[in-house]
């Protein structure tokens, strides 16, 4: 719709809509209708603590003293923010290896989150999990699975016991679009709706695996159909529209919550940085940095800090402070996180299941 494809690009392109703000601010506007300025507020606040986190990581990862591989969500913030709104203390989710912004979006300490990615003994898992295998019991975090769908089993599983338990919990499940070529995926969505569990399933769809375009991978690339296969209602948001995603994610929690069974939601996103590190996948010819800066010019959070200012009257005073502190909290946190003490040798099998040897 008046968008050229660039060469090698995904075709989600031919399918978008053409950006008009201010028919993008009445859409806004009615999807804001059951949020107080308040929940607006931490809305933003949530997605500029994840975007300026992975800044942080990309302007120290060069230095090489943080040894764990990192898959950056820098550019999807509003998925885990509008999601995770709705989730209470006692809520569970899963996540995949791209998953630092979920775990502060459930509430995770970003200085715990610093301290686990340099290895240290205060980290969420003891310095033993790195980025892709953070946990925390203790905000419903049940563990990050690198394996593609691993963590949809887990979110099923879950929400059997809490079903079983009779506890009123919602347990999400976070996954990217290569997960739905997974076995386990038609499996859990069959389980789940059979059983009618507390679960809601939330494909982070961002148009690639690894690099590899869906659009080479799927000759049906809407994924939130899957779920009619197994009576499973699905939802489609685009274009990071976090409002759009709140207000489902509100739904579909509510309906989890009340004994009606699983949703299927598929978030259109896009990562600005690499499968994974801190480049960008048009500087090693993977992707084209036109179809990046496409997305780039539908930044979640541009987009929402404008609705806030021009719509909802909110001052842009008040949004710079709430960057200000958080850019003073990130940089405190990582300080303090990069200078935690290392793990004794001693720990080295202390938390862990291993099997020795003879």
């Amino acid at each position: 719709m008046g968008t050229e494809i660039p060469a090698g690009a995904c075709k989600f392109y031919i399918e978008s809509r053409v950006i008009n703000p201010k028919e993008d601010d009445k859409v806004m506007g009615r999807r804001a209708k059951n949020l107080s300025d308040e929940n607006l507020i931490d809305l933003y606040r949530t997605m500029i603590k994840i975007r300026l986190f992975e800044e942080k990581i990309i302007d120290v990862y060069s230095a090489q003293d943080m040894r764990t591989p990192v898959h950056l969500y820098i550019g999807q913030e509003a998925i885990a923010a509008g999601v995770c709104l709705h989730l209470g203390p006692k809520d569970y989710i899963t996540t995949n290896h791209r998953s630092h912004g979920h775990c502060l979006a459930k509430g995770m300490d970003p200085k715990v989150l610093f301290a686990e990615l340099y290895g240290k003994r205060t980290g969420c898992c003891r310095g033993k999990g790195g980025s892709m295998h953070p946990a925390s019991v203790e905000h419903g975090i049940l563990g990050t699975s690198a394996i593609v769908g691993g963590g949809i089993a887990l979110a099923v599983g879950n929400a059997l016991a809490a079903n079983m338990r009779r506890e009123k919990r919602v347990t999400v499940a976070f996954f990217g679009d290569g997960a739905t070529e997974e076995g386990i995926f038609f499996e859990c969505l069959n389980f789940a709706s059979l059983k009618r569990l507390p679960v809601v399933f939330i494909c982070e769809n961002n148009l690639y695996a690894t690099n590899s375009p869906i659009t080479n991978r799927q000759p049906n690339s809407y994924l939130w159909t899957r779920g009619g296969i197994y009576d499973i209602e699905g939802y489609f948001i685009y274009d990071n529209d976090v409002l759009g995603i709140c207000q489902k994610a509100r739904e579909a929690i509510n309906k989890a919550r009340s004994g009606f069974g699983p949703s299927l939601l598929e978030c259109r996103t896009y990562r600005w940085k690499g499968h994974v590190g801190p480049e960008e996948d048009h500087e090693k010819g993977a992707r084209p940095k036109s179809e990046l800066d496409l997305w780039k010019n539908r930044c979640p959070i541009k987009c929402f800090r404008n609705y806030l200012i021009y719509s909802r009257k909110i001052r842009a005073s008040l949004l710079n402070e709430i960057e200000n502190t958080m850019r003073h909290s990130i940089d405190e946190a990582w300080q303090i996180g990069k200078n935690e003490p290392y793990p004794d040798q001693d720990e080295l099998y202390q938390n862990v299941y291993f099997q020795k040897t003879t």
